[in-house]
């Protein structure tokens, strides 16, 4: 098994659709973390789990400086992020999403 893990940081923007009073639940951004991990048994033909850049080009380029309440059509939590992100990449099996220093959602395929 091949194993590769990608990180970058996303500067964005959200805010949450809770079933309590939050200061969460006004519009706030964060720069965050996110690490995806991909695995393979076989290499493509180019010798590779999946290519970084169009790894990066797909989640920074789509999300990057962004309102993730217009870009995404669920509820923008860490754990919601990292479940979309994990969908976006065919290799992707575990995403951790970190919002801010000590907060981190970890989203992991069975």
């Amino acid at each position: 098994m091949y194993y590769i893990s990608k990180r970058m940081e996303i500067a964005g923007c959200h805010r949450l659709s809770l079933s309590y009073p939050s200061k969460c639940s006004q519009l706030h951004g964060h720069n965050w973390l996110v690490t995806l991990h991909c695995k393979a048994k076989e290499l493509n033909e180019d010798g590779m789990v999946c290519d970084f850049t169009a790894v990066k080009e797909r989640i920074h380029g789509y999300l990057d400086h962004g309102n993730f309440n217009e870009l995404l059509p669920f509820n923008p939590t860490a754990e919601n992020i990292a479940r979309w992100i994990c969908e976006q990449v065919p290799t992707c099996y575990r995403v951790e999403v970190q919002e801010s220093e000590g907060n981190v959602a970890v989203y992991e395929r069975d």
